[in-house]
């Protein structure tokens, strides 16, 4: 394996007090602003978003600019701050393009480092929460292959939270290039998608005009960058889908009753659960470890990222299947928010690569020993 130095820095897996805090407010929020019935409401709609949510998220609690230094407008917290944003988005499942434009785009622009160009204007819009950006790559991607030219031109597959964005940071062949979604020459038109909490949408560029960021090396970088602050993150959202099914679940098996007893008496359901617990704790201490790798700029940031994606991933679908299964007849059900849980499990393992590219770079970043 690789060698260990002697200055090992031990990772910080607890919450912290001003972590908990946090928590307490963004939960009492989506309680209020997002339960399940809002949610399934708002995807039957033709506006899975709401402009209040975001507003009070984004702006009023500050979460869009909690990876942003104080000096350019944010909040001048850390990854593990943000962590707790995702994990409570996955908990309630809201429909918030908090992870796309909140940690991916921004952590992208942020690793330009232009503090007093239109790189830091744009960071500053999205720290206030009044413009939403995300980058104009597939969801599903690992690293960024530009598929628009330099003359912004191009189409660009299933990109999520498009339909909600006021900005595409675009990268192509000539550099990042910052877009307006209602500029000429850019069309972003809404796909069918499984998980109807993130909207995903083919984005079109037809001759559009934008702000030229950087140039193909630096913006290669920097999308490289937030695309695995978003991956290491995504993994934080994972396991807050898998700790709501867990507890639901729980919650549910100890009230239907069967035979006159709880269902969740059962022994064969008991094992079931408690092998879900184990894997929620483990996808918990790999979440946290990513977290925190990416707030102290660990050099083992990439590993700790390839790990908790290649875990939680498989955790958070095991998890809402089991949802789905204990709960019965009911968890078939639309009006049960199960199905939500399942979906956006499902999305999330293909997002920024599966579990199996993830070990691959697993297998990559790690030396094995000879036999």
């Amino acid at each position: 394996m690789t060698a260990q130095t002697e200055e090992t820095v031990t990772p910080d897996l607890l919450y912290s007090e001003a972590e908990d805090d946090l928590r307490s407010a963004v939960r009492s929020l989506l309680a209020d602003r997002s339960d399940a019935p809002t949610v399934i409401a708002r995807i039957e709609s033709d506006t899975p978003y709401d402009p209040q949510l975001w507003k009070a998220l984004a702006a009023d609690i500050g979460a869009a600019g909690l990876l942003v230094p104080e000096k350019l407008g944010g909040q001048g917290a850390s990854h593990r701050e943000a962590a707790v944003i995702l994990e409570e988005l996955g908990r309630s499942v809201a429909p918030a393009p908090y992870l796309t434009s909140a940690v991916v785009a921004t952590e992208t622009l942020l690793a330009l480092g232009d503090e007093d160009g239109p790189v830091a204007g744009i960071v500053g819009e999205l720290a206030a929460g009044r413009k939403v950006a995300v980058l104009a790559v597939p969801f599903s991607v690992t690293a960024a292959t530009p598929t628009v030219s330099g003359t912004l031109d191009g189409t660009v597959i299933a990109v999520a939270d498009a339909v909600a964005a006021d900005l595409l940071l675009v990268p192509t062949a000539d550099g990042l290039y910052a877009v307006g979604t209602d500029d000429a020459g850019v069309s972003v038109e809404p796909l069918v998608a499984l998980d109807l909490t993130r909207p995903l949408a083919t984005v079109t560029l037809t001759g559009a005009t934008g702000t030229r960021l950087a140039d193909a090396e630096a913006a290669g970088s920097a999308v490289r960058r937030g695309l695995l602050a978003g991956a290491g993150l995504l993994a934080s959202e994972q396991l807050g889908i898998a700790e709501w099914c867990l507890t639901e679940t729980v919650r549910y098996t100890r009230e239907r009753h069967q035979f006159n007893r709880p269902v969740g008496s059962f022994q064969a359901l008991k094992h079931r659960m408690a092998q879900l617990w184990l894997e929620v704790v483990s996808a918990r201490a790999a979440a946290r470890n990513a977290a925190d790798a990416l707030a102290t700029g660990s050099p083992d940031a990439p590993l700790a990222v390839a790990v908790a994606q290649a875990y939680c991933s498989r955790v958070a679908v095991h998890a809402a299947e089991e949802c789905v299964q204990l709960h019965g007849g009911i968890g078939m059900t639309w009006e049960h928010p199960a199905h939500l849980y399942l979906k956006r499990a499902k999305a999330d393992s293909i997002a920024y690569g599966t579990a199996g590219h993830h070990r691959e770079a697993i297998a990559e970043l790690v030396e094995l020993p000879a036999p």
